[in-house]
């Protein structure tokens, strides 16, 4: 087992237009990881190595300015320009997480939600992030309910490992959402239950009381309420909501007047677990 103490290594990616970015660095390194803020280009030219990192995030944002669909030139530059990087990352056990822009690259680059054979050496789109249902920017904060998922089909003692991300969240916990393109659509009916029966489903919109339910409780018309998926391993996580926005209960609007200042918020344990987790097997 590793130490305990080790400050994992966090690369958080960036280029034109990502404005999370510093938020997300301070989330880490909050939780315990040394976090460094790289632009992509870094890597491109080779003068940073994604192998010496325990755990890339690609922040929220409009990278270039979302042109041509939000994510999709940052998404084309993962998989034209990094793809052996990044499948060789990944072949290693490490994490990914993608915040809202960071998402909308995951699943545009088809690094989400991912393939259980490592013989395939293609990212291929299997869904996607696309125009909210009000055809209008959705600024708010919105209630998730943790999903399990249908656990029938996964080997025995396995069901936890999909939930490396989101171990010991509350069932219902509440973050902000920024995004005018969030709606989460899967290219056809199979692919989405595939994703629901190998407990890929990790957060759906719900209401206050955890129930599924439309707008405005549901900001972007995602199918099934989805708001976050994993891969088939739980290392690679990719969510519409800020949870870097929520790191101190006061950021929230439904924190209490005796909420102490440096309470934490429900979004720092996603950060929490990434860190624990690449202590502990990295």
């Amino acid at each position: 087992m590793k130490s305990k103490k080790r400050k994992p290594n966090v690369a958080v990616l960036r280029t034109a237009g990502t404005n999370c970015d510093r938020e997300t660095v301070f989330a880490f390194n909050l939780a315990g990881a040394r976090a460094e803020l790289l632009h992509i280009n870094n890597f491109i030219s080779s003068r940073k190595n994604l192998s010496d990192f325990d755990i890339l995030a690609i922040p929220g944002g409009f990278s270039y300015g979302d042109d041509i669909a939000a994510g999709k030139i940052l998404a084309n530059e993962l998989k034209y320009r990094l793809k052996d990087d990044i499948l060789k990352f990944i072949a290693s056990n490490k994490l990914v997480i993608g915040i809202c822009n960071g998402f909308q690259v995951l699943v545009k680059a088809g690094i989400l939600p991912g393939s259980p054979d490592k013989k395939i050496k293609t990212l291929e789109q299997q869904v996607t992030l696309t125009t909210n249902d009000s055809d209008k920017f959705e600024d708010r904060w919105v209630y998730l309910r943790k999903t399990k998922g249908d656990r029938r089909n996964l080997p025995t003692g396995k069901a936890g490992t999909k939930y490396i991300w989101t171990k010991n969240l509350p069932e219902i916990i509440s973050l902000p959402v920024a995004h005018g393109e969030g709606k989460f659509v899967a290219k056809d009916k199979q692919t989405l239950e595939k994703l629901k029966r190998n407990g890929q489903v990790i957060f759906q919109y719900c209401d206050e009381k955890g129930e599924l339910s439309g707008y405005p409780y549901n900001p972007n018309g995602s199918v099934d309420n989805i708001a976050g998926i994993c891969d088939e391993t739980g290392r690679i996580f990719g969510l519409m909501p800020h949870p870097e926005r929520h790191i101190y209960k006061i950021q929230s609007p439904l924190s209490s007047l005796s909420s102490r200042r440096f309470e934490y918020g429900d979004g720092f344990q996603i950060f929490i677990n990434g860190v624990e987790y690449s202590r502990r097997n990295l």
